[in-house]
């Protein structure tokens, strides 16, 4: 028989003509099975596992027994079954005489192995024969030599649902197999297999695979079945099988009997109950601007369209994570399964945001999503959770609250009454320190005061009014703008100026700075922001590569050791430290020369 006329017949008895259609008569074969990788080759997204058992076959060093890891449909049965087809690949005029990988053609015992029924590769379902017994019948027979192949192949599918017993029987046959027995063992609880079978095994964890790899997957398949599909659409297929080839081809069947046509990102988001990305982004940065009308306007609008709404809310606690991660990683926006929207506004979200707030918001929709999926009318507890992230977006954090009590907001907090208006007096109280972290990009009008008040003690809008400008003050000196800062009662920037810069030149208007390793990475951006709101004029901050003069905390840690110099030498002082042996000065106070004009300096604290 030639060999169109063999693998014509191959194709017919798995119901495929050679053109990868249906054949007559056959019933139609989803994509997840028919695309099914029948060599190494095929396989996509485990290169290193393919590469260590290519050496393996090469150099001679099989072992007696592999356990294959991961999540549901990255290939571990697949994988398994191909294993078993190179242990045994011979050709019918016996130019193969051992395993390999390499595997151009179907072999003698190939079709059998694909199909599940050769006699000497036996595949079991962990699952439902779990006991003993089972593992019994493994150890009797697996002393016989195969029928027809060179090895005899067995495939335990979900092993950790054997029993311990069943584990325990298994174990001496494991250890010390006959040579021509092999085991393949497959399981997504690696943590459930005991570790005295894992010992035994060659492990092999196979990852999810890409976004990207998977979109190219699909749309070859896509060509070889003649069907046309947006790639927005493909991305879209992707990103919801999570690193899965088979669940990516079970959605992709799904959504060409969806589309009944030309499949588009518009019919797969339908299919999927998804809401649009660039609508998702748009409601992102509704949230972000404190923009309430037009955030729920924008989740009814997703909801009247079949969004549903806990779906939303992963969506955008998706977001979230992406933009978190790219102001971790600028190089996460090049990744090809987001969409252009998402990556040039994910990248601008990621510079104006602060670290605080994508965390906190990721923490609201986290326990957001919870409720939505507890609550009987989801929409309405959707809607909640968008209106305490909005108006949570401006205020201060707890920990710069705290700092306001401490640095004198207590005592209006004290009047309040209650903890609750303690938290709005301190947030009031210390308006200009919280200035918004955020000024979100205006690619649409903001909506009304009216639509979405805010309180008139609401720091962001104070600072917003022009009325709430400051007078213009006059500063020409470093040591004006600390006080200035410590004034305003910012301690994280008083701290910040004092520890983490140095002074090339000040002057009204112009400061350059020698910024030190340890400076927070917005420093430079928020003390020129705060000085033009500060000063009501407009203030140039620019870092320098010159070396600035020392920084405020190490000229006073200098004056303060050439005045502990001075004390040490003191006559009076010496005579003290001679008097008490193992006595030392901690501490040194300079008075004011008012309050001691001619007094010798005093030790305060001595041991």
């Amino acid at each position: 028989m030639s060999e169109p006329t063999k693998a014509a017949d191959q194709e017919a008895s798995l119901g495929l003509d050679l053109g990868g259609a249906p054949a007559a008569g056959a019933g139609y074969r989803v994509l997840a099975r028919k695309y099914r990788p029948a060599s190494f080759e095929d396989l996509i997204g485990q290169d290193a596992m393919v590469r260590t058992i290519s050496n393996a076959f090469e150099s001679g060093r099989i072992p007696q027994a592999w356990i294959l890891t991961g999540v549901r449909g990255v290939g571990k049965t697949t994988t398994a079954r191909i294993l078993a087809r190179a242990l045994n690949y011979e050709l019918p005029d016996g130019s193969v005489t051992g395993p390999t990988i390499h595997m151009p053609k179907m072999g003698v015992h190939c079709q059998a192995i694909i199909e599940s029924r050769h006699i000497d590769v036996l595949e079991m379902d962990a699952a439902s024969h779990n006991s003993v017994e089972d593992v019994r019948q493994i150890n009797d027979a697996v002393r016989y030599a195969p029928v027809s192949a060179r090895y005899k192949v067995y495939i335990l599918d979900e092993v950790h649902m054997l029993s311990g017993a069943a584990f325990n029987a298994l174990l001496k046959t494991l250890e010390e197999p006959p040579p021509h027995a092999k085991f393949i063992f497959a399981t997504t609880e690696i943590r459930k297999v005991p570790v005295t079978v894992l010992s035994r095994c060659q492990r092999f964890d196979l990852r999810r695979v890409d976004a990207d790899v998977l979109i190219k997957h699909l749309a070859g398949i896509a060509a070889k079945e003649k069907i046309e599909v947006e790639p927005a659409a493909l991305a879209l297929i992707a990103r919801a099988a999570e690193g899965s080839v088979r669940d990516s081809l079970s959605l992709f069947d799904q959504g060409i009997a969806h589309a009944a046509g030309p499949v588009r990102a518009e019919d797969v988001r339908q299919m999927l109950g998804l809401a649009d990305r660039v609508r998702v982004v748009d409601l992102f940065e509704s949230l972000m601007k404190g923009d309430v009308a037009a955030a729920l306007t924008e989740l009814r609008a997703q909801y009247d369209i079949g969004a549903d709404p806990g779906v939303i809310l992963s969506d955008l606690a998706e977001f979230t994570h992406f933009v978190t991660r790219v102001k971790v990683v600028p190089n996460v926006a090049d990744d090809v399964s987001l969409s252009e929207a998402e990556r040039v506004r994910g990248r601008s979200f990621a510079t104006q945001l602060s670290m605080r707030v994508l965390s906190r918001t990721w923490q609201m929709l986290l326990k957001g999503v919870g409720e939505v999926q507890a609550s009987g009318r989801p929409v309405a507890a959707a809607e909640m959770v968008l209106v305490r992230i909005a108006y949570a977006a401006d205020l201060p954090t707890p920990d710069e609250v705290v700092r306001s009590l401490g640095e004198g907001g207590g005592s209006s907090a004290r009047a309040s009454g209650n903890g609750a208006s303690a938290s709005a007096s301190a947030a009031s109280s210390s308006s200009q320190n919280f200035a918004p972290r955020f000024e979100a990009p205006r690619g649409a009008p903001r909506s009304s005061a009216a639509a979405s008040p805010r309180p008139a003690e609401d720091p962001v809008a104070r600072l917003d009014t022009p009325e709430a400008a400051a007078p213009v003050l006059q500063i020409g000196t470093f040591e004006q703008i600390i006080a200035l800062v410590q004034d305003k009662r910012d301690i994280t920037m008083k701290m910040a100026l004092e520890r983490d810069v140095q002074l090339v030149r000040c002057e009204d208007g112009q400061l350059e700075l020698s910024v030190l390793p340890t400076a927070p990475k917005t420093l430079v951006h928020d003390l020129q922001r705060k000085l033009t709101a500060w000063t009501g004029k407009r203030w140039i901050v620019v870092v320098s590569k010159e070396q600035g003069a020392p920084t405020m905390r190490a000229q006073a840690d200098a004056r303060q050791a050439d005045l502990e110099e001075d004390v040490q030498s003191d006559p009076l002082v010496q005579a003290v430290l001679n008097r008490f042996p193992g006595a030392k000065v901690v501490n040194v106070t300079q008075t004011a020369p008012e309050a001691a004009p001619e007094a010798a300096p005093e030790e305060n604290d001595e041991d």
